[in-house]
């Protein structure tokens, strides 16, 4: 089969690939109804997390299931099913705590963009949906797959509230998708950093009240502003550089809450000025696992749409120019249809 190979910086491939197959009893082999790229593909795509060798790539696929080992046994041929990008067993105990992405056994899925993939870890890892959905639910239900998960874990560890004012650190796919998790838990005032007025159009959609064009001292100051002074009450930082991370931290009142999932770029804390902010810091790789279960009924039911975020629908083949739609941020979200 034919997918996705990072060579080099900006030399993202679409060429000959092993076929996945069954290689431990827990495996399953899904054929991709969608994948698509993430924001964090481009950290290596640009160079910025270096690639010693051809790499496959991608982690957010949704598709039918076509083969399974024989130790698996509540997956089966035929399904739809949904992932994480982090496999789990779903019953060590970090995943009974909740923390499937820390699973004692947990493997990266590294390769789901092509038309197959073997995922490892099968029945803890995969969650069916109720029947094969209609194609146009399939962008919202691959969503939940990463950057809905990704979303909702940043509410969920900022701990939003009904009533509770938001900030979102980030207008990218998982900070729009922040937006749309801070509007399901109740929040009354979502406000987004953005400068982009795609961007600033779908936040809106997906539930922003106010947007913010300043940056690090200056959207500090502005959002102290909006907030009489005070901050708000939790801080969806979405993005992984030092400015956005210590941006998040001043703009949290005190006893405040954030929840960072932008994977960190050179981001150091200094204890002092940690411990006198005096907000909760919580985050890491999203445990999607944890939450598919009610993300997914929440898309079968109709009360969420994360699908919005992907404005350009390209074929599998192209991913290339998916990856440079989105490296000239030509696009928010590329999915990919194999």
């Amino acid at each position: 089969m034919r997918g996705a190979v990072l060579h080099g910086p900006r030399e993202l491939r679409f060429e000959e690939r092993d076929m996945p197959a069954i290689l431990k009893p827990t495996d399953a082999i899904v054929r991709n109804s969608a994948t698509c790229v993430c924001g964090s593909d481009l950290w290596p795509y640009r160079g910025i997390n270096p690639v010693p060798q051809a790499t496959p790539m991608g982690h957010e696929y949704c598709g039918i299931v076509e083969d399974v080992g024989s130790a698996v046994k509540t997956i089966k041929p035929g399904q739809f099913v949904i992932g994480s990008f982090a496999t789990s067993d779903n019953t060590c105990p970090n995943c009974q705590y909740g923390y499937q992405s820390s699973c004692e056994h947990r493997e990266w899925i590294s390769t789901a963009q092509a038309p197959l993939l073997r995922v490892p870890l099968a029945d803890g890892t995969l969650v069916p949906t109720p029947e094969v959905p209609s194609d146009d639910m399939v962008p919202s239900l691959l969503a939940l797959s990463d950057v809905m998960g990704t979303g909702w874990f940043a509410a969920h560890a900022a701990n939003v509230k009904p009533g509770s004012t938001v900030v979102v650190v980030g207008d990218g796919a998982v900070g729009l998708l922040g937006v749309l998790s801070a509007k399901q838990m109740g929040a009354d005032r979502i406000l987004v950093m953005s400068r982009h007025d795609s961007r600033q159009k779908i936040a809106r959609e997906l539930g922003a009240t106010d947007i913010v064009t300043e940056r690090g001292d200056e959207g500090v100051a502005r959002i102290k502003d909006l907030t009489k002074g005070i901050g708000a009450d939790s801080v969806l930082e979405c993005v992984g550089t030092q400015e956005s991370m210590m941006q998040a931290i001043h703009a949290t009142r005190k006893g405040g809450y954030v929840g960072y999932v932008g994977v960190p770029h050179d981001v150091e804390l200094k204890g002092e000025e940690l411990f006198y902010a005096h907000v909760h810091l919580h985050g890491g790789p999203a445990p999607v696992r944890h939450f598919l279960p009610e993300l997914i009924d929440l898309v079968w039911k109709g009360k969420i749409n994360p699908g919005k975020v992907f404005d350009l629908t390209l074929p599998l083949d192209q991913v290339a120019e998916g990856y440079r739609a989105m490296d000239e941020r030509r696009a928010i979200k590329t999915l990919l249809r194999p």
